[in-house]
């Protein structure tokens, strides 16, 4: 077929088998929604096999047709236009209250979280500064304040919500486009210890990360409460040793662990096919970093070199996040496991993004 000419055909392969090991483990995750609420059960496997899934084929196959290069032309609008989406969010009559925050948008039956657009429309502002401004870059009031503005500006937007994690999310991946396109140590040194002293305060104002952050120094501190998840977590992945319980036979996702289709779903995995089960996610995802990293390097274009190091570590971030707090290396955050956790609007917009480092793979010496 015309549309895959000429794109990496390790980094396609490697999104397809992520996608159908994701399927696998997902299909046996949701079981555990089944004996507490069948209609959710059904629910949750038309939106992800059929809704998320279909149209995130269709949103892969867009981001493959659309030249990478009207992203740079189009950065700013595309940004705003993200930004303003993510806004609606606090828009009577259009938001979706759940979980204590603000970050869907409702309309009829469907809803949608405009956040996960914002990532991109992110990266790709600041891939687009980099390049357009590549030669002043290092000038204070060119490269550093805009990016201190921007991160400003999303950082009021998504606080407001709440929603830390997909905010780190975005600092993470901006930072790194940020960092190798162009800026210098010092200023990279002033962003690194002006977030320290932002989280801090941040974590100081906000009860909540306070707990989460108790939590994660002392897993032994409210096991009924706000350490359940971690505990629970802990006792999936290290009962299921090298091989597993088998696929399908977690025990921990039957009204034990909080969000087993959501951001504990590593752990349900881990449990049924163990250790072995954890390497073939590795090395899946492995094969995806690796590829869109060279694809990356060898670009002959900068904006597109840059968007693409953004979208991959937009998703090394999220893999990070995700399963570094379901091991207890990091704070719980409910960031969700790229390609396996439920969420329509995730999978969607990660697919499209695939669909944008595979446009971009089209004029990579690596390929």
């Amino acid at each position: 077929m015309k549309l895959f000419s000429r794109v990496d055909k390790g980094f396609l392969i490697g999104v397809i088998l992520l996608l159908i090991f994701g399927l696998f483990i997902f299909a046996s995750a949701a079981l555990g929604v089944l004996t507490s609420n069948e209609v959710k059960f059904y629910s949750v496997l038309e939106s992800q096999f059929v809704f998320a899934l279909l149209i995130g084929v269709m949103a892969l196959c867009a981001g493959m047709l659309i030249p990478f290069t009207f992203y740079e032309k189009h950065a700013f609008k595309i940004f705003i236009i993200t930004l303003v989406a993510t806004m609606l969010v606090f828009v009577p009559g259009l938001q979706l209250f759940h979980g204590g925050a603000h970050r869907w948008i409702h309309i009829g039956s469907l809803s949608f979280q405009p956040s996960e657009l914002l990532k991109f429309g992110s990266i790709g502002i600041v891939a687009m500064w980099c390049t357009a401004f590549s030669h002043r870059f290092k000038k204070i009031n060119v490269g550093f304040m805009p990016y201190m503005l921007l991160v400003g500006l999303i950082s009021i937007v998504m606080l407001l919500q709440p929603d830390f994690g997909t905010l780190l999310i975005i600092i993470l991946s901006t930072f790194t486009v940020y960092f190798v396109g162009g800026s210098t140590i010092k200023h990279i040194g002033f962003l690194v210890g002006a977030g320290f002293l932002g989280f801090i305060i941040l974590v100081s104002a906000r009860p909540y990360m306070m707990e989460r952050i108790h939590t994660f120094f002392n897993s032994s501190h409210d096991v009924h409460g706000s350490s359940w998840q971690l505990n629970q977590s802990l006792i999936a992945i290290g009962s299921g040793g090298v091989f597993g319980r088998g696929y399908g036979q977690s025990v921990q996702k039957f009204n034990y662990l909080p969000e087993p289709i959501g951001d504990s779903i590593f752990a349900v995995l881990a449990e049924e096919l163990g250790l072995l089960g954890v390497g073939i996610l590795f090395v899946l995802y492995g094969i995806v970093i690796i590829r869109g990293l060279m694809i990356a390097l060898f670009s002959e274009s900068q904006f597109g070199r840059l968007l693409v190091l953004g979208i991959i570590a937009l998703l090394v971030s999220q893999i990070l996040l995700n399963i570094g707090s379901m091991l207890g290396l990091l704070p719980l955050t409910g960031v969700p496991l790229p390609f396996i956790s439920h969420g329509g609007t995730a999978l969607m917009v990660l697919l499209f993004e695939i669909g944008v480092v595979l446009n971009v793979s089209r004029q990579s010496h690596f390929v």
